[in-house]
């Protein structure tokens, strides 16, 4: 089966072109949404910009994740609080909160803000919903306990926290729509065209791979980390309103406008296999996610489009952006979390070349100490 995503199969509108031979001041590697949102706060300020991508705009993770627009880091905000500490930790919201807003602003029908679902799968994970909730409703962030779930959650699920404010994307429309919205500012996007670090003659380059870090940039703490996901036919029933996921985000699913059913996750059953940046599947874990459609849905439809996607994972879950060498800046390291947070360190560090400090740089320093390695959940 062909694994290129369902969202990457949309044909794409095209972009404004415009192509010049001369010297860009600032160069961004990679057309997902931390490129095209770097490129589009730059161009917007009158910068020179040229944006590479080797394949095509959201050919990577950005047109091949769930399609989740959640607001927050990976760790739950109870987590947050006690690694990062209060004031941080709200920082951290509150920008995904705002980028959540500007999405709705610019991604059009690609974007539906619909709220997401985060389940408990045992007494524990509903104990580490009620710590979550708890420590959102604290800070003033709207949250809501769902105690009774409708058929055929209530039987695999021990309720549920909504985040009201979340969202649903078609992703790959929405990063084209985000490039669009850049080329129109501007910048020059390349797609198809690979580039290296040494070979640039810029004052600036911004490296915008995430799971791709590590092949420009190894000696940065991000390790390459694939997600599986499928999707199926249209199903019989309206049954998921919003992007729903459980297990610490190990399961994920959204049913989408036309019925069809998306689902992703499993990469608990074979961590060896997924610190990778191959994106194919494989049959272990596709097995396991056909068995879980049955569980959500009570039959098995077809199975239509089969994808993974290469996220970059950090050892503490956070971020990195920053200046990492003459010159070059990193914005990624997002741990399965980047639709958010990719358009807002793509802004952040746009900002910070051009001699901003918003507080969230110093959160996201690349030169911060890191934690031990540990695995971080969903895509």
């Amino acid at each position: 089966m062909d694994t290129t995503s369902l969202w990457l199969k949309e044909p794409p509108d095209g972009l404004p072109r415009s192509r010049s031979e001369g010297r860009a001041e600032v160069v961004v590697i990679g057309g997902g949404v931390t490129g095209c949102s770097c490129a589009l706060t730059l161009a917007e300020r009158g910068v020179r910009v040229r944006l590479y991508e080797a394949r095509e705009i959201a050919g990577g993770a950005s047109g091949r994740n769930g399609g989740f627009a959640l607001r927050g880091a990976a760790a739950p905000y109870d987590e947050a609080r006690r690694d990062l500490g209060d004031e941080r930790a709200r920082l951290v919201m509150e920008l995904t909160e705002r980028a959540l807003d500007r999405i709705e602003e610019l991604a059009g029908d690609a974007f539906r803000r619909v709220g997401s679902l985060r389940l408990a799968f045992d007494e524990r994970e509903r104990e580490a919903l009620r710590r979550e909730h708890d420590a959102l409703r604290e800070h003033g962030f709207a949250v809501e306990w769902v105690d009774q779930l409708e058929p055929p959650l209530d039987r695999l699920y021990r309720g549920a926290i909504l985040h009201p404010h979340d969202g649903a994307l078609q992703p790959a429309r929405w990063v084209r729509r985000l490039a669009a919205h850049a080329a129109s500012a501007g910048a020059e996007i390349r797609e198809r065209e690979a580039v290296t670090i040494e070979e640039l003659d810029t004052d600036a380059i911004v490296v915008a791979g995430d799971g791709f870090i590590p092949q420009l940039l190894p000696e940065l703490p991000v390790r390459a980390t694939r997600g599986q996901v499928l999707a199926t036919e249209p199903l019989r029933a309206r049954l998921y309103e919003r992007p729903h996921y459980a297990r610490g985000g190990y399961d994920y699913w959204q049913q989408l406008p036309d019925g069809r059913l998306v689902l992703g996750g499993k990469r608990d059953s074979s961590f060896e296999t997924e610190h990778t940046d191959v994106e194919e599947t494989t049959a272990p874990i596709q097995d396991r996610l056909e068995a879980f459609v049955e569980q959500l849905v009570g039959y098995r439809p077809e199975v239509t489009d089969r994808w993974a996607g290469v996220w970059g994972t950090t050892p503490d879950l956070v971020p990195l952006v920053g200046e990492v060498r003459d010159r070059v800046w990193v914005a990624g390291g997002y741990s399965g979390h980047g639709n958010a947070l990719g358009l807002a360190c793509g802004d952040l560090v746009a900002r910070a070349i051009l001699g901003e400090r918003p507080p969230e740089l110093e959160i996201f320093d690349p030169a911060r100490a890191v934690l031990p390695w540990q695995s971080a959940s969903h895509g």
